[in-house]
């Protein structure tokens, strides 16, 4: 008879990341390096590859400056660039806090979407200056990927950068989590059996992560006025005693205040609970953001997504014991990770194969329903209804999803068929993947 985990076992084991994370991170001294990709036969060859043969190459670009994806790795490149001021659950701790979390993000675009990406920290709050830094260094880079800028400065950077700039700019914050909860969502309504358009939404939390998804919610076909958003004020409506200061600060925000709740509902988040069908928190990290008994008011078959990190706004066996039936955090050791490891590398990777200019909603909610397909696949249960890390298919799958819409939109500078995508994604992940099992079975990366 298989042992019943308790409680306190569980705990343990939530700890177990954050003390391993300890002991390896200066183990190692970092978790990304940069390796050559070109042969290095003689010193001969660097003839080639610098002076004087380079010289070539450069004429050619300056003649030409789309040719520069064709002599450099520009095509490949993503720059990860924060400003370390909403890092994780851990708020504003500042460029050097957050260089281990960027550094992390780097490493998961190499060995899941075979993506070279390099960690930037702007040591600067002003988000003009973060702006300018941006476009400075934007020739380097075929994509830029904004990670923890607090909110709502992020929507300004991102909103100007993507008008601005002839290459991808994405949030992740921002849209790489509304593309994953997004494909939580179409899959944990099919087990359930509810349809998207009918339920009742409540939103926890009002910053980068949920501002977009509601608006990719919109998107994707839910009606407005079946959403509920709560801040840390209450729930918005266009009665709150500070909607004109919402105007004046946030229009984001504002916005959702003005078109959401149909009924007009106020109060706390208790009151927003009571009869909504789907829950999705990114918010205050808990436990204990979301109480237990707040939760036995939601409809029967609820689905609840706890997205804050490090831990969630309630913990799953909590959720369950109120009448949850799907669940979902942002953590690897719980099932149903809603977890943004499973957009960005699939996304970056279709955008920068077809050379896209920018990434659009469209095509981060054409990743979500990639996401969803592969899942649906597998088998859709009440603790799978996302790919886990282990289905690396789904990233090739989503990278052809993406690719494909960006052509359909006109903004792809190169036009390549689904099948082709999907192959080109599918041969470089899997010589990322190999590449880093090849250093390690030689003992370039050494085990701890």
């Amino acid at each position: 008879m298989e042992k019943k985990v308790t409680v306190k076992e569980l705990l343990e084991k939530t700890k177990k990341p954050a003390q391993d994370a300890l002991k390896l991170h200066p183990f190692y001294k970092g978790k990304i390096q940069v390796l050559p990709k070109c042969p290095i036969r003689s010193f001969d060859d660097f003839g080639i590859w610098y002076t004087p043969g380079v010289a070539e190459p450069c004429k050619e670009i300056a003649k030409n400056p789309d040719k520069v994806f064709e002599h450099t790795n520009k095509a490949n490149f993503v720059a990860v660039i924060s400003d370390g001021t909403r890092v994780l659950g851990l708020g504003d701790i500042g460029p050097l806090a957050g260089l281990p979390v960027m550094e992390g993000k780097a490493l998961l675009f190499k060995y899941l979407g075979g993506v070279d990406a390099f960690p930037v920290m702007l040591d600067t709050k002003n988000p003009d200056e973060f702006i300018q830094a941006v476009k400075w260094v934007a020739p380097t880079f075929g994509g830029i990927n904004l990670e923890d800028i607090s909110s709502p400065k992020c929507f300004y950077i991102l909103d100007k950068l993507r008008q601005e700039m002839d290459i991808p700019v994405w949030h992740d914050d921002q849209q790489g989590t509304a593309a994953i909860t997004l494909a939580g969502v179409i899959n944990g309504l099919k087990v359930v059996g509810k349809k998207m358009r009918e339920v009742l939404y409540t939103i926890v939390g009002t910053g980068a992560a949920n501002v977009c998804l509601i608006r990719t919610l919109v998107k994707a076909g839910v009606p407005y006025r079946n959403i509920i958003a709560v801040d840390s004020k209450g729930i918005l409506h266009p009665d709150r005693e500070d909607i004109e200061l919402l105007k004046e600060k946030n229009p984001y925000k504002y916005d959702i205040a003005m078109r959401s709740n149909c009924e007009n509902r106020t109060g706390d988040l208790t009151e927003a609970l009571k009869g909504a069908d789907v829950c999705i928190a990114a918010s205050k990290p808990g436990p204990g953001t979301i109480k237990k008994e707040w939760v036995k008011n939601m409809n029967d078959n609820a689905i609840m997504f706890a997205e804050a990190n490090p831990i969630p706004e309630i913990w799953p066996w909590e959720a369950k014991e109120a009448g949850v039936k799907v669940f979902g955090t942002g953590r690897s050791d719980f099932p149903n990770q809603v977890n943004n490891s499973l957009g960005f590398p699939g996304i970056f990777r279709g955008t920068l194969d077809v050379m896209a200019k920018t990434i659009t909603d469209e095509m981060h909610i054409a990743a979500a329903y990639a996401i969803a397909e592969v899942a649906e696949q597998k088998g859709l249960s009440e603790e799978y209804i996302v790919p886990t890390m282990d289905d690396w298919e789904v990233f090739p799958h989503e990278a052809a999803a993406v690719g494909m819409k960006a052509i359909k939109q006109g903004i792809a500078r190169k036009k390549l068929s689904e099948k082709e995508i999907y192959k080109n994604a599918e041969q470089i992940i899997k010589k990322a993947r190999e590449e880093t099992h090849m250093l390690m079975k030689k003992g370039f990366i050494v085990e701890p």
